[in-house]
């Protein structure tokens, strides 16, 4: 009776082991696959250009108080000839010497096709925000200088589509420098109602 026990318990164990090698193999050729497909592709981070910024509102109130109304356009590409691009929330906002003077404008969730473009014209503002006080300081000095350096920025996460397979969620960080010369709108800037827009055709720096 031992003998029988001993005898079923190696065969379960045989099967088992047999199981486990199975299932890693098919794991082993899935990843090649993947990875092979992967390598083929060669997928590319997408594009991005800061085409122009308009300017309603960029007021210093206080030596530590910045309040910003700006609309921007950002164009992006996807390089990529087989592989699209799904954007997932992506949150754009402003910095000036690398502290943030605008609230997060939120662009909805939007898939992008093979060597297809986007346009994205959000608004960003924000209202009486604190800074540091020397950043107010230089941003006063900068208005009176004529010309405004600030970083427009996108975070957010991006998955990529090949045929019919989806990856996991990549974090995608934008940040484009713009450069905007305030007080030679005569010759740099078009009014725009309320406000001044500048054509910037800037590239912006792009990980993923």
């Amino acid at each position: 009776m031992t003998e029988k026990c001993s005898h079923h318990k190696n065969k379960r164990r045989k099967a088992l082991r047999r199981c486990c090698a199975f299932l890693l193999i098919l794991a082993f050729i899935i990843l090649f696959v993947i990875l092979l497909v992967w390598a083929i592709l060669q997928p590319r981070k997408p594009r991005f250009v800061l085409q122009d910024a308009t300017i309603f509102n960029l007021n210093v109130s206080a030596p530590n108080v910045i309040s910003t109304t700006v609309q921007v356009t950002v164009i992006s590409h996807n390089p990529n000839s087989r592989i699209g691009i799904y954007y997932d929330k992506l949150n754009v906002y402003a910095t000036y010497h690398s502290q943030q003077i605008t609230y997060y404008t939120i662009i909805p969730p939007v898939y992008q096709g093979h060597k297809d473009n986007n346009v994205w014209s959000p608004f960003i503002y924000g209202i009486n925000i604190p800074v540091a006080p020397y950043n107010g300081i230089a941003l006063g000095q900068d208005q009176s200088n004529g010309a405004v350096t600030m970083n427009i920025k996108m975070d957010g996460r991006v998955k990529w589509k090949v045929g019919t397979l989806i990856t996991g969620r990549y974090h995608l960080h934008v940040t484009c420098p713009a450069y905007i010369p305030l007080g030679n709108s005569k010759s740099t800037g078009i009014v725009v109602g309320s406000g001044i827009k500048y054509t910037l055709s800037q590239n912006c720096r792009v990980s993923v």
